[in-house]
C-alpha cells in the first residue's frame, strides 16, 4: 500500500495580512488531513514585545499580539524566527512580506527549497527599474526554480481576520495548481476566484497602490466624494494601459475580478498609502517619518511603486501617456503642489 504524501505548507511572513492569512490556512489544513500536513509554520522576524520574543507570545498566546492584535490564530500555527528552519521540507511555500525585502529572503532561500516545491505570492509590489519590469512571482520562480502563483483583492486584513465576507483573486497559469491553492484559500468568507491570468492579478496589486496615494491626496485636501470617483476611474485606466503595453496577454476582465476593480475601491477608501497621504497633506511631514509614525512597524507600497514606475516611464519618455502615475511621483518626491493632483491629471 503506498501512503500518500500530504504536503507541509510554510508562510513567509508575519505581519496583521500575513497573520490574517495563517488564520484561514490553518483552519483548513484541518479540514484536509490527507492533503495537508496539520502544522503549518509562520517564519516571524524576531522581535522583542513588551520584554519577549515576539515568536514565543505567539506560540504561547495563539495570538500576534503586535500585528493583529484581538484575533487568534489556529493552535496548529508555529511561528518560527529561523528562515531556513521554518522552510525546511516544506511543500509549499506562501509570500506574504513587503517587497522590498523579497530579494533578500530568496537569497537565503537558494538553494535549499527543493524543486518540486510550489510557491504562492501574496505580496502587492513590483520590481521596476530603468531597464525593465519584473514581477514579485517571476523573482521567486527564478531565483527558486519553482513555480510562483499569486493571491490578490480587495482583502483589508483586518476584515479578513473577523471573517467578514469578502472575494480574492488567484492567479495561476497550471489549473492544477489553482484548484490546489483553492483548497487551501476558500472559506464560505474569504471567496476565491482562479483566473489564469497571473500577469494581470499581480499588476493590479501593485499598480492600485499608487492610485491609493492620490486618493488619499484627495482626502487630504477635502475635495470630496465626486473628485474621489473620477481619480479611482482615472487610476483604473492607468492601471489597464500599463499593464496591456507592456504584457503581453493581460485581459480585460481581470481588472473587473476582487483583484482589479473590487481591490482598488478598498484600498483608496481605508488601505494604508491612503491613510499616509492624507496625513501628508494635513500634517506637512515627510514621507519616511509618516510611515514610521502610523503604520506600527508596516511599510508603504504606493509611494515606492510610483517612484519605480516614474524610472521606468521616464527611460521610455512615456511619462505623458501616464498622467495620475507621473503626477503622484511628482507630489511626493519632487515637492510639487498636492492640488496638482487634480491639476495635471
Amino acid at each position: 500500500m503506498v501512503t500518500k504524501t500530504v504536503e507541509r505548507i510554510t508562510i513567509i511572513g508575519s505581519g496583521n495580512w500575513g497573520s490574517a492569512i495563517a488564520k484561514i490556512i490553518g483552519n483548513n489544513v484541518l479540514d484536509h488531513p490527507d492533503t495537508f500536513e496539520r502544522t503549518v509554520r509562520m517564519w516571524v522576524f524576531q522581535e522583542q514585545y513588551n520584554g519577549e520574543n515576539l515568536t514565543d507570545i505567539i506560540n504561547r498566546e495563539h495570538e500576534n499580539v503586535k500585528y493583529l492584535p484581538g484575533i487568534k490564530l489556529p493552535e496548529n500555527v508555529y511561528a518560527e524566527p529561523d528562515l531556513l528552519k521554518a522552510c525546511e521540507n516544506s511543500n509549499i511555500l506562501v509570500f506574504v512580506l513587503p517587497h522590498q525585502f523579497i530579494q533578500g529572503v530568496c537569497q537565503k532561500l537558494h538553494g535549499v527549497v527543493s524543486s518540486n516545491c510550489k510557491a504562492i505570492s501574496l505580496i502587492k509590489g513590483l520590481d521596476i527599474s530603468e531597464q525593465g519590469i519584473s514581477l514579485i512571482s517571476e523573482d521567486i520562480s527564478q531565483q527558486l526554480g519553482i513555480n510562483c502563483a499569486v493571491l490578490s483583492g480587495a482583502n483589508i486584513a483586518n476584515e479578513v481576520a473577523q471573517e467578514k465576507f469578502c472575494e480574492t483573486t488567484i492567479g495561476a497559469t497550471s489549473p492544477a495548481d489553482g484548484e490546489f491553492f483553492y483548497k487551501m484559500f476558500h472559506t464560505p468568507y474569504f471567496r476565491v476566484n482562479v483566473v489564469q491570468d497571473k500577469v494581470g492579478v499581480e499588476l493590479c496589486g501593485a499598480l492600485k497602490n499608487v492610485v491609493a496615494v492620490a486618493a488619499g491626496l484627495v482626502d487630504g485636501l477635502a475635495l470630496g466624494d465626486n473628485t474621489k470617483a473620477a481619480i479611482i476611474r482615472r487610476g483604473l485606466l492607468e492601471m489597464r494601459k500599463f499593464g496591456q503595453t507592456f504584457f503581453k496577454g493581460v485581459q480585460n476582465e481581470t481588472f473587473f475580478e476582487s483583484c482589479g476593480v473590487a481591490d482598488l475601491i478598498t484600498t483608496c477608501s481605508g488601505g494604508r498609502n491612503r491613510k499616509v497621504a492624507a496625513a501628508f497633506v494635513t500634517s506637512g511631514k515627510p514621507i519616511d517619518q509618516l510611515e514610521a509614525e502610523l503604520l506600527n512597524g508596516q511599510k508603504l507600497q504606493g509611494t515606492s511603486t510610483a517612484q519605480e514606475v516614474n524610472e521606468f516611464l521616464t527611460a521610455r519618455n512615456m511619462t505623458q501617456g501616464f498622467p495620475l502615475f507621473t503626477t503622484v511621483y511628482r507630489i511626493i518626491y519632487e515637492g510639487e503642489p498636492c492640488t496638482k493632483i487634480v491639476q495635471d491629471v
